[in-house]
């Protein structure tokens, strides 16, 4: 429906509401379609609004093309989710649409066959500070528009190609659009796009795809930058070339050169030398990367160049084209002219990175894999699997045996004897009731678990099979579904007698095995995060000296009654020991260390005691996930961990109280524990403890339940 442009915004949406009354099952259409969803605000809105407004953005280039001249031309759509045409200028259609073009060319004949784009569309920036100039790369401006057809647009670049272009060369037209829906308080939505042609016709054979948006997505979880509207690493390449350098650092903002180093972070050898790494943008705004950890083991490449069905085109290029630029990124201690922390051999091209430094030959060599081999995940490993098979006995009163298996990766029994000397250990871990672990007193522990180690007492077998008796005993008045996990470890020496020896340790999968302790029907626990998802940023998380690997293992001991008591008296920080101990329940220690810096905000910390004394300050922690906006460390998005719609209310029944004594509630319950983890001003603990009753419990569902005015998904949307 078209309207002129003298109407109102509001005489237009109170015509439309007309219009669209008793449309319900348009919007209902929409959200089976996928947008909006429950984390956009756009889904608690009136459906009416939602028909009229049609929230969401989406832009596709259709063409491009350069004349002989160098004048470059692109025809673009501009649509919403469903493919229904947006008005650019806001008039016919709600909100305008800001749209910016960049054009950029992958020059043939680049050293050692790199694929680095050379942007056309550039300005020139001043520093105040160094009064260097430098030309970087960027969008067009001053071009000119005209509409085809609704929501059909043809953009002519003021900028040309210069004389003598390349017209057999790949180009690539880039578009990041933003669409203004503040006025019906449905925020701003962003996409991009990215266009690849060969200006005299012929097929496109040569790209830039090194790594996909969606690796980056899995820890940002969608990739937001310089306000938000840069969406792909797709479009972010065709600024981020060699040609452009920050003159106020002189730091190159090249995508491989910047986003190793930033990833890189504390881990930086010249920031560990007492250097920093900044890059200062827009506006002067100094961002400053030095204090970022990355959440995996920096030397796991793999994380952000995936491999597998989805990867990228050119994935393995980490491996097949090493270069001065990427690897001196992070190693940032290598002078290549000098040969400086290069073995002393100069370097002052590419030509020759390869001839040492191949895709992979052994492991800890000069090979591009072997130099970045994790010692733990050595591939010359024996291995160590574990599983538990059954359990026997296990009923209230009784001390359960266990039948299990401890074998290596070639499937051969590992002597028991093998684990009664330190590093190496196994563990029978038993927890219950799976409703909720802890405050269960199970032997001499009160703490919800009992851990034993069979490795003395074990019966096996030489194929590895092994039963174990419990010294203690299951409660005599337990009911309901039990658990054992078993855990270990196993020392290994990598490369023994060699310059490059090196002791390490690495852990088995844990597994878990749930068994009924009154003849009722096995219930496991509830799954609310799963490891897969810890991975997605941790690359391999394990914990608690390569012993603790999966969820549900974590989940025994890290339970309602577990706190660092044990340990807060030998901090090697004096001042922690006397202290009153801090929780290490899952739900609560996990949203406490991901709120980590934001913490600091709510004048509160978070620190635990570990094995050894040792102290770990979670306030450093930056979470990595990007806002709309591109702000780092936006916690709305509980899905990013959370399975099974875990993070809504209510909670399952049943479940315990949280022992808290560093917290504004020393005994909160399981949902004031968790919210109050991120939300932990004292208005917030105060507002928990009002709607909570010693006799009853949380009413947090009243409020804050899957259908509330206040529920978890809608107060936190985006």
């Amino acid at each position: 429906m078209r309207m002129p442009s003298s109407v109102s915004t509001a005489a237009r949406i109170a015509l439309v509401l007309l219009l669209v009354v008793g449309a319900v099952s348009l919007i209902s259409a929409a959200k089976r379609q996928g947008f909006p969803t429950v984390h956009d605000k756009a889904y608690y809105a009136d459906p009416n609004l939602v028909n009229f407004v049609r929230p969401g953005l989406a832009v596709k280039i259709q063409s491009a093309e350069i004349a002989a001249d160098g004048t470059i031309k692109t025809r673009v759509k501009v649509t919403d989710p469903k493919g229904l045409p947006l008005d650019r200028e806001g008039i016919t259609t709600p909100g305008n649409v800001s749209m910016s073009f960049i054009a950029a060319v992958v020059p043939k004949g680049q050293e050692r066959g790199q694929t680095k784009y050379t942007a056309y569309t550039t300005r020139t920036q001043t520093s105040p500070i160094t009064q260097q100039t430098a030309i970087q790369a960027g969008a067009d401006s001053g071009g000119t528009w005209t509409k085809l057809a609704d929501g059909d647009y043809s953009y002519t670049f003021r900028t040309k190609a210069p004389t003598g272009f390349d017209r057999n060369a790949t180009h690539s037209i880039g578009v990041y659009s933003s669409r203004n829906l503040t006025e019906f308080d449905m925020g701003t939505q962003y996409d991009d796009d990215v266009f690849n042609f060969v200006p005299d016709g012929s097929a496109v054979t040569t790209v830039h795809d090194v790594v996909k948006t969606a690796s980056c997505n899995k820890c940002h979880d969608e990739l937001a930058f310089h306000g938000g509207t840069r969406r792909s690493v797709e479009l972010c390449n065709l600024c981020h070339t060699p040609q452009t350098v920050d003159p106020d650092t002189g730091n190159s903002v090249d995508m491989a050169v910047m986003s190793h180093k930033i990833h890189m972070g504390s881990s930086l050898p010249s920031v560990q030398a007492g250097g920093q790494y900044q890059i200062i943008g827009h506006n002067q705004s100094v961002a400053d990367y030095s204090t970022v950890a990355f959440p995996a083991d920096v030397r796991r490449c793999e994380s952000c160049h995936e491999q597998g069905t989805n990867a990228a085109t050119q994935a393995t290029r980490f491996m097949t084209n090493p270069n001065r630029a990427a690897c001196g990124s992070c190693h940032d201690n290598v002078n290549f002219a000098t040969g400086e922390n290069h073995v002393n051999l100069p370097q002052t091209s590419d030509a020759q990175c390869a001839t040492c430094h191949q895709p992979a030959l052994g492991e800890r060599d000069a090979s591009v894999k072997g130099a970045h081999v994790i010692p733990e995940h050595s591939e010359t490993r024996p291995g160590l699997a574990v599983d538990i098979l059954k359990v026997e006995n296990g009923t209230a009163g009784n001390s359960p045996t266990v039948t299990f298996t401890v074998k290596d990766s070639a499937g051969n029994g590992i002597p028991m004897s093998t684990f009664t000397t330190t590093p190496n250990r196994v563990a029978l871990v038993m927890a219950g009731p799976t409703v909720d672990y802890g405050y269960t007193k199970i032997g001499t522990a009160a703490n919800g678990y009992i851990s034993e180690d069979p490795s003395r007492r074990a019966q096996c077998s030489n194929d590895g099979v092994c039963t174990y008796t419990f010294t203690a005993k299951i409660p005599a008045d337990a009911t309901g579904t039990y658990t054992m996990g078993i855990e270990g470890r196993r020392a290994f020496v990598l490369q023994p007698g060699t310059r490059k020896e090196v002791d390490t340790e690495y852990g088995a999968i844990n597994k878990v095995f749930n068994f009924s302790v009154d003849g009722s029907p096995v219930v496991a626990r509830r799954q609310v995060v799963a490891t897969e998802k810890c991975n997605n940023c941790h690359g391999f998380l394990s914990l608690h000296g390569e012993n603790r690997n999966q969820v549900e293992q974590c989940v025994l001991c890290h339970n309602p009654s577990e706190t660092d008591v044990a340990r807060r008296s030998t901090a090697t920080v004096a001042s922690e020991r006397t202290l009153p101990p801090q929780s290490v329940d899952l739900a609560l220690m996990i949203h406490k260390i991901h709120t980590g810096e934001h913490m600091k905000e709510q004048n509160r910390g978070y620190t635990v005691v570990g094995f050894g004394g040792a102290v770990h300050d979670f306030t450093e922690v930056r979470y990595p996930a990007l806002s709309p906006s591109g702000s780092v460390g936006d916690l709305r998005n509980c899905s990013m961990c959370h399975v099974n719609g875990s993070e809504q209310l209510p909670l399952q029944e049943g479940l315990k109280a949280v022992t808290d004594p560093q917290g504004l509630i020393k005994t909160a319950g399981k949902a004031t524990a968790a919210c109050t983890a991120c939300h932990g001003t004292r208005a917030a603990a105060s507002h928990a403890l009002v709607n909570t009753t010693e006799q009853l419990g949380e009413s947090c569902d009243v409020c804050h339940g899957t259908n509330a005015d206040f529920s978890v998904n809608k107060v936190h949307a985006q």
